[in-house]
């Protein structure tokens, strides 16, 4: 069954959203420029004398079109992403083990219905709240401002085979030369989305030039992945007021090389209809490995 047929089947979106929101809006996205050297990012206070980030933004004004209306046509393999209804038994997404516990299960369930997929494992989460941040909260996070996609070609791989090994699957490399994807969902906990919403670009807009390789670097390890640089054909998309119940599906990585939505670039954005006394946003995305053995 494919993907369209299985939204068309779920809970219709909000309606009432969709006929009050405007057909686009015109922000700034924050690109990087292009550089000769390798893109780096500490997760830490570096050492003395290197720069935490060693690259220069680059602000774009870029008209950012409403997908609402497009949700019914949009595809994984095509686009990168989707907009769908899933409405959790999650009562406090500031509550670790409910996450762990009621939305994992939920969202390994649902992206099996959803993509088709034969197995389903969540890997790590992030909670998103800008407020609760600089009230000192450290467990969550800003939204990232800044266009890039979670993982390379290179760190697909090695990503998805740490975590197979993690949780004690003894044939991690036979299991992996089956099609997989890494998919994140992404959803606003709390209350509907106000401001500093999320930003989606059509896969089949950004050439591969476009993606460049940057090291996320750790005190125990170095992750990778794509930040990117400005071109004029990238097409943007965002779902004002999303619910509660609402999710974006955003494909970070695919094995399969042959199709046109391997990586899907995305970004939080200041929208400029946001009023001032907006409530911050906050959200919660899941990173899962699915797998397709059949």
């Amino acid at each position: 069954m494919s993907l369209e047929s299985l939204i068309a089947d779920r809970p219709t979106l909000n309606e009432t959203v969709a006929d009050t929101e405007p057909e686009y809006v015109e922000a700034e996205l924050n690109y990087i420029k292009p550089q000769s050297d390798k893109p780096h990012n500490y997760t830490y206070e570096p050492p003395a004398g290197i720069p935490r980030q060693n690259t220069v933004n680059e602000a774009r004004r870029l008209k950012i079109r409403n997908g609402r209306s497009l949700a019914a046509n949009l595809s994984l393999d095509q686009q990168g992403f989707a907009f769908i209804s899933h409405r959790s038994a999650v009562t406090n997404f500031d509550d670790e083990t409910e996450i762990r516990q009621i939305y994992f299960p939920e969202a390994e369930k649902f992206l099996k219905e959803v993509t088709g997929a034969s197995r389903v494992l969540v890997f790590d989460f992030n909670l998103r709240n800008a407020q609760k941040l600089k009230a000192g909260e450290t467990r969550f996070k800003e939204p990232v401002k800044r266009v890039h996609n979670d993982f390379t070609a290179k760190s697909g791989y090695r990503r998805s085979r740490d975590e197979l090994v993690a949780i004690g699957v003894e044939n991690p490399d036979e299991i992996l030369q089956h099609r997989f994807n890494i998919i994140n969902v992404w959803k606003p906990t709390g209350h509907p989305v106000q401001e500093s919403p999320l930003a989606v670009c059509d896969a089949r807009s950004i050439k591969p030039s476009d993606w460049v390789a940057s090291d996320l670097i750790y005190r125990d390890r170095v992750g990778e992945t794509y930040l990117t640089t400005y071109n004029e054909s990238h097409q943007w998309f965002y779902f004002p007021h999303m619910q509660t119940d609402e999710v974006i599906l955003i494909k970070c990585f695919d094995s399969a090389e042959d199709i046109p939505a391997r990586f899907t670039a995305h970004t939080a954005f200041e929208d400029p209809t946001s009023l001032p006394n907006s409530i911050p946003r906050a959200s919660i995305e899941l990173r899962t490995l699915v797998i397709y053995e059949e």
